[in-house]
């Protein structure tokens, strides 16, 4: 079986339940203050999709939680036999959401988030998946740069190189139909309005089929 038919296959098996929402932008856009109100405030109605990666966890980070922290040899090999919906590489470390942490979400009723990079876009856009896609973006590069390193967790040399490949990404981002909404996260109430709004018949549907 060749790789496309490999994907559309394990996408096949993620269908059943509720739409799943992309959700992509540089880190630093805020993506994750967004994130966790929306799954504050939506209790229940929002799963996290865990991400697999092969890069070490950073301080505080738990496994299974934050991430699923793996070997290159295991998901190259999960890659292979089709058990991941999208993958990328960046900074050298390979980064992946697998079929099975899609239908963990959705076999709760619940709208799965899928937080992914521009090339885990473009792979799900080959893919019948069909879901919501959201980018979020900094106000500015200026400001993004400032948010980073403001973290203090990286070097130099990783903090320019995650720069320039988030220049990139926003630039490619605005290719029409790529995204069905980009929100500018200037103003976090506004930001998260947005995300409501864009969102809010996949929240009608998931809260009136719990009520049934």
């Amino acid at each position: 079986m060749n790789r496309g038919r490999l994907l559309r296959a394990a996408v096949s098996a993620v269908m059943a339940g509720p739409r799943p929402v992309v959700l992509s932008g540089p880190s630093g856009a805020g993506k994750s203050t967004l994130l966790k109100r929306l799954l504050k405030d939506y209790d229940g109605v929002f799963g996290f999709s865990v991400s697999h990666t092969t890069r070490g966890p950073r301080p505080g980070e738990i496994n299974g939680k934050d991430y699923h922290f793996v070997s290159r040899e295991d998901m190259q090999h999960g890659i292979d036999h089709g058990d991941f919906i999208e993958n990328a590489v960046f900074s050298g470390n390979m980064y992946g959401t697998s079929k099975a942490a899609v239908q963990a979400v959705q076999a709760q009723n619940q709208i799965c988030i899928l937080d992914i990079d521009m090339q885990g876009v473009k792979n799900i856009k080959k893919t019948d998946l069909n879901p919501i896609y959201i980018s979020i973006h900094p106000p500015s590069v200026q400001i993004l740069e400032q948010r980073l390193r403001d973290r203090n967790t990286e070097s130099e040399d990783s903090l320019q190189k995650r720069l320039q490949a988030a220049i990139s990404d926003m630039e490619i981002s605005k290719e029409p139909g790529l995204f069905d909404e980009i929100i500018i996260n200037d103003n976090l109430e506004e930001a998260y309005a947005k995300l409501k709004s864009a969102l809010t018949e996949e929240i009608t549907a998931v809260q009136t089929s719990e009520d049934s």
